[in-house]
C-alpha cells in the first residue's frame, strides 16, 4: 500500500489541511485481516504515534495508556493468548457480548457474510469460521499490535475519548501507507496482556489494534463491507 502523500494547493500554503487528501486517508482506513512479516520503520512508527497524541479528549484529560508490543515478544503474547482461547477462557475487564438487534443486527451480519465470502467459507462451516475468528488471536500475522487501555478511574465518557485516540493512530497508519484491524477480540484476556507488557492491574484493556502492511493476496482483505447511507446517520435541523 502506497502512503497517501498530500496535495500542494492554495489551501495548504494558507495553513489549513488538504480536504482531498483527507477524503484519500478515510477512504484508506479499513480493517485489514491479513498482513505482511515486514516490521514499520521505527521512524515512520515514531511520527504515527506522535500524530496519535494530537487526539482530543474531554478537558484535555488524554486518559489513555497505548503499549506497542512487536517481535520476539509479540511472538510470545499470541502464544499465551492463543493458548487461553482454545481453552475456551476470558475475563474481560469490561462486559461485551456481542449481541446486536435490528439494523445494527443487520449491518453486523451483512458484514460477516461479505468476509467469509471473500474467504471461500460457507455459512454452515462452524470449523472454518472458528478457524477465522481464532486469527484474532495471531493478530492476522500483523508483526506489530497496540493495546489500548483505559486507566481506573475513568469511566464512559472517558472511552470515547480512548476511541478517538485509536482513530486518530489508524488515520495516521494509513496516512503513512500502513494497514490496521481494531479488535475488541483482543480485550478478553487482559490479565495476560498486562502481564507482557507490565501494566498495571489500575489500567483495564479496552481493544487491541494490530497494525503492519497489507497483505494484498490474504482473501480476507479483498472483503468490502460498505457504510450505512448517510441519511441513516446524520439528521441535519435547521
Amino acid at each position: 500500500m502506497e502512503a497517501v502523500v498530500p496535495k500542494e494547493n492554495n489551501t495548504r500554503e494558507q495553513g489549513s489541511a488538504n480536504p482531498e487528501s483527507f477524503a484519500a486517508v478515510m477512504e484508506a482506513r479499513r480493517a485489514a485481516r491479513g498482513f505482511l512479516p515486514d516490521p514499520v520503520p521505527e521512524a515512520t512508527l515514531a511520527e504515527v504515534v506522535r500524530l496519535a497524541t494530537h487526539a482530543p479528549s474531554n478537558c484535555n484529560t488524554q486518559p489513555w495508556k497505548v503499549y506497542i508490543v512487536s517481535g520476539d515478544r509479540r511472538d510470545k503474547l499470541a502464544a499465551r493468548i492463543l493458548a487461553e482461547a482454545a481453552a475456551g477462557r476470558v475475563e474481560p475487564d469490561f462486559p461485551y457480548d456481542g449481541r446486536y438487534e435490528g439494523v445494527y443486527q443487520e449491518r453486523q451480519h451483512q458484514a460477516a457474510a461479505r468476509l467469509y465470502d471473500a474467504m471461500g467459507i460457507e455459512r454452515g462451516d462452524a470449523v472454518r469460521r472458528s478457524e477465522a475468528f481464532m486469527r484474532n488471536f495471531r493478530f492476522f500475522d500483523a508483526p506489530h499490535v497496540a493495546f489500548f487501555f483505559l486507566p481506573e478511574p475513568f469511566g464512559l465518557r472517558e472511552a470515547a475519548d480512548l476511541g478517538m485516540c485509536a482513530q486518530t493512530f489508524m488515520l495516521a497508519l494509513a496516512a503513512h501507507g500502513l494497514a490496521s484491524c481494531p479488535q475488541t477480540a483482543l480485550s478478553l484476556h487482559p490479565r495476560i496482556v498486562r502481564d507482557a507488557v507490565g501494566a498495571p492491574e489500575s489500567e483495564k484493556l479496552l481493544f487491541g489494534i494490530s497494525f503492519g502492511f497489507e497483505d494484498p493476496s490474504a482473501p480476507a482483505n479483498r472483503a468490502r463491507v460498505g457504510r450505512a447511507p448517510v441519511e441513516q446517520i446524520f439528521r441535519f435541523i435547521a
